[in-house]
């Protein structure tokens, strides 16, 4: 949400996610399941990835820290602390040995005071009593120059309980801590001592920087870290690693230190913690099942405060959908849309004299757009997103209260079309904000208002009369149609897998299904580069029929220039519902093979004219 936000206002914005795979807690889980760690890892990062895709998250990089890129940012930053000095002059990195309580579970040492009767605090389990010969990292060497920046804020750290709570773990004087492990084989080697692994910590919060090209390519990190403003979006439990050992590894390597830190919260369900025992983990696919993509999203965000913990109340998602989603915004879309289309023939009417309220009702969009971007930057994220909920339901009431249907009726057309007009507009700003958690209902918002990609930036939200007068709407359907059923996590249809009655799919599909898929030759007349998406181009291509071009994203980048597509032929699915990629209207598919790293695009043998159809 945050990083779409920002390139609507102009921002280039970089995101990214991954997994963390290495350390003892993967080695014996991996064990458990009778799988060697490398096995078990890559089956795990494909429900990640999965999710991820289901619930239309599109970042701009999956780094895993198996991969071999973090591994050369890892022995880079080690190396680069093996050879430091603190500001006394010591040795930052030194070898000695370690006793001390740690879980296995959270990865981590604990001292006593840092238990609940003994456990640990997350996982109610006893720690175990580790000994071993390590290398250290000289914590405390450090905490002076951390604790100058966080209260100068020049190391933000949020929400502000956070914040004091990372400046009380600095007046406790905390140890130095291990930056290997002794006994770890399921880890990266020290590039200076091979019979250690590198603490999984270490390794972890390195892919912050490895995955933008610390260690192996200068150019990307210079732009992406060095040149932008850095910020980390994590969980509250690991905000010691964060917030105190990220930065003194960060000072000790001479790297610079992200600007902000923010800590969420965990979330709950139904009062209680998610478990398998309980049953009610949600399952994003269920979810998205059950609401669509941009509602599971919606859902998610707006219950609580982001930063705090909050719980989800899943008997409510489906009345909080028809209350906001198919009543508030879904309703007043479908009722504008249609007096347009009864009172101007779907013409966007002119905006005439200002229509009662009309003043007000611009006042209100236009602070909710103000106010929005603010929120944004200050990770006020459901304080965002409700604005603009509050701006529709105060247009609502500017509808009811000028009720342009009675208009309609006593001729008053030029009155009509001015409340019809301001209403459009508010629904035109509303599309803009609300596209970073709704990209693909807000693009079909703006397909109704006929918009243009062109004009879906927060400069335009700024702006109150911006709509194109005689412009047509056109509307198919409800955007929000509205669900009876409550959402059950467990018991939602979500996968539709069984066939012809069998308990279980046997992944065959029978030739009606296949038959849904429209297959056709198209030819390759235009290609651009996506801006901000080194993988993505935009492929205006010919399907036959005499129709205007239809425009493509595909993730075809990294293995073909725009001068080498240009002209090709090659198999397309025509008949996709549009999809927004990266702020980009996609109409369809193209077919590749891809082995390895190589990728072909399928294309027909012979030259076979654009439009024949495939299958």
């Amino acid at each position: 949400y945050m990083a779409r936000f920002y390139r609507i206002a102009g921002r280039e914005s970089f995101l990214l996610t991954g997994t963390d795979e290495h350390g003892a807690k993967v080695a014996e889980a991996a064990e458990a399941a009778g799988k060697k760690p490398q096995e078990f890892c890559d089956e795990v990062v494909k429900t990640f990835k999965s999710a991820w895709k289901a619930l239309d998250i599109c970042e701009s990089d999956f780094i895993r820290t198996t991969d071999e890129r973090h591994l050369k940012g890892v022995k880079e930053i080690l190396l680069k602390m093996k050879d430091a000095k603190t500001p006394a002059g010591d040795d930052v990195v030194y070898q000695g040995e370690y006793e001390g309580l740690y879980c296995t579970a959270c990865e981590r040492y604990y001292v006593e005071r840092e238990l609940e009767n003994g456990l640990c605090p997350f996982h109610k389990t006893k720690p175990e009593l580790v000994k071993e010969k390590n290398w250290f990292f000289r914590l405390s060497a450090f905490l002076p120059e951390i604790k100058k920046r966080i209260e100068s804020e020049e190391l933000l750290i949020l929400p502000i309980e956070k914040r004091r709570e990372v400046l009380g773990l600095i007046e406790q004087e905390l140890p130095d801590f291990s930056l290997s492990r002794e006994k770890v084989e399921w880890g990266i080697p020290l590039p200076f001592d091979k019979d250690q692994s590198a603490y999984v910590w270490v390794d972890a919060l390195t892919n912050y920087i490895s995955a933008i090209g610390f260690g192996h390519e200068p150019d990307l990190f210079e732009k992406w870290w060095n040149n932008a403003e850095v910020v980390h979006l994590m969980a509250k439990d690991i905000l010691k690693f964060h917030c105190l050992f990220w930065p003194a590894m960060l000072l000790a390597a001479g790297v610079k230190l992200p600007e902000r830190i923010f800590l969420h919260g965990f979330f709950t369900v139904d009062g209680n913690k998610m478990s398998k025992t309980l049953g009610n983990k949600i399952d994003p696919h269920e979810l998205v099942g059950h609401f669509g993509v941009d509602a599971a999203r919606y859902l998610l965000v707006t219950p609580h405060p982001f930063g705090q913990d909050g719980d989800i109340q899943t008997k409510r998602l489906s009345q909080k959908y028809n209350s906001d989603l198919a009543n508030d915004l879904g309703n007043l879309v479908s009722r504008v849309i249609k007096m347009v289309e009864r009172g101007f023939d779907g013409k966007i009417p002119d905006p005439g004299s200002t229509p009662p309220g009309g003043d007000a009702l611009e006042k209100v969009a236009m602070t909710a757009t103000a106010n929005t971007w603010d929120d944004v930057k200050n990770f006020r994220l459901n304080l965002a997103i409700e604005r603009s909920m509050e701006l529709v339901r105060e247009t609502n009431r500017f509808f009811d209260q000028n009720a342009p249907w009675k208009l309609q009726k006593e001729g008053k057309t030029a009155e009509m079309g001015s409340v019809l007009r301001y209403c459009c507009e508010v629904l035109r700003i509303v599309s803009i904000l609300y596209y970073p958690i709704m990209p693909s209902k807000m693009s079909e918002l703006r397909n109704i208002l006929g918009l243009s990609d062109e004009s879906l930036n927060l400069k335009s939200a700024e702006k109150f009369m911006a709509l194109e007068s005689g412009a047509l709407v056109k509307m198919s359907g409800p955007l929000f149609p509205r669900i009876d059923k409550d959402f059950v996590p467990g018991k939602s249809d979500k996968s539709k897998s069984k066939s012809n009655g069998s308990e279980e799919s046997d992944g065959l599909i029978d030739i009606s299904e296949f038959g849904k898929l429209k297959l056709v030759v198209a030819e390759i007349k235009e290609v651009a580069k996506v801006d901000g998406a080194d993988r993505l181009l935009r492929l205006q291509i010919d399907v036959g029929g005499g129709g205007p071009n239809r425009q493509i994203v595909a993730g075809v980048a990294e293995h073909y220039t725009p001068e080498q597509l240009k002209g090709k032929k090659i198999i397309v699915v025509s008949n996709l519902k549009p999809a927004v990629i990266r702020g980009v209207k996609s109409q369809g598919m193209l077919l590749a093979a891809k082995k390895g790293k190589k990728l072909t695009l399928i294309a027909p043998a012979d030259d076979i004219p654009a439009g024949a159809s495939v299958g």
